[in-house]
């Protein structure tokens, strides 16, 4: 799985020590708020026996509860294979394991090396990736018929709090970037690829975007 693709600084800040934390997380927890609003949306429309496509899933919180609300299977694509175990762990818990493939590629690159699936999913993911346009056209293509995407607001104490976040790491010499991409560009990304927003939730954090393929 090694060299496929160029993590920009993903594997070396998404580490197995994070994933170790999110996965005790989901177990001791649950999901969060932010994700059971994007399952709501998704499950409202109808998620039995649907393919989920999800990107950047850490250790696969999401795909999991899909897989309980009646979806056939999922595929998870990673710049980072730091969550990979913790992830394969919850899946046998889940019973799941045999349903939840994981590949290290990177979809805005490459995006003829993965299937459409029913459902898109990409949360806290676009503010990690410095090309939100080939990211989000990319992900709206392998969507037959839903995909809901997070992210951060993008306003002075966003920009603020990112920009701090990110001369903290050039300081610590990292790689990896956050950022905040502007909300109507993104959206009209994703519509300019046939969808329709059909759902929004702008909360001070994490704003969730719903969408719905057209005809």
């Amino acid at each position: 799985m090694a060299g496929c693709c160029n993590p920009r600084g993903c594997d070396g800040f998404f580490t197995a020590r994070m994933a170790r934390r999110a996965a005790e997380r989901y177990r001791t927890r649950g999901v969060g708020q932010t994700e059971r609003r994007l399952l709501s949306f998704l499950s409202e429309r109808g998620v039995d026996g649907a393919t989920v496509l999800e990107i950047g899933g850490g250790v696969g919180e999401v795909q999991l509860e899909l897989l309980k609300l009646g979806a056939s299977r999922t595929v998870n694509l990673e710049l980072s294979p730091g969550y990979d175990a913790d992830a394969a762990s919850l899946a046998r818990e889940a019973g799941f394991d045999g349903r939840m493939e994981r590949r290290l590629l990177d979809i805005a690159v490459t995006p003829n090396d993965v299937e459409a699936a029913d459902v898109v999913v990409l949360n806290r993911v676009v503010c990690c990736y410095p090309d939100y346009q080939r990211l989000l056209g990319s992900a709206a293509d392998h969507a037959r018929r839903l995909l809901v995407f997070s992210y951060p607001p993008r306003n002075v104490l966003s920009r603020l709090l990112l920009g701090a976040e990110n001369l903290r790491f050039r300081l610590q010499r990292k790689e990896f970037r956050t950022f905040a991409h502007p909300p109507a560009r993104m959206l009209e990304v994703v519509e300019g690829r046939g969808l329709r927003q059909a759902y929004a939730h702008h909360p001070l954090v994490w704003q969730i975007a719903g969408f719905e393929r057209v005809g």
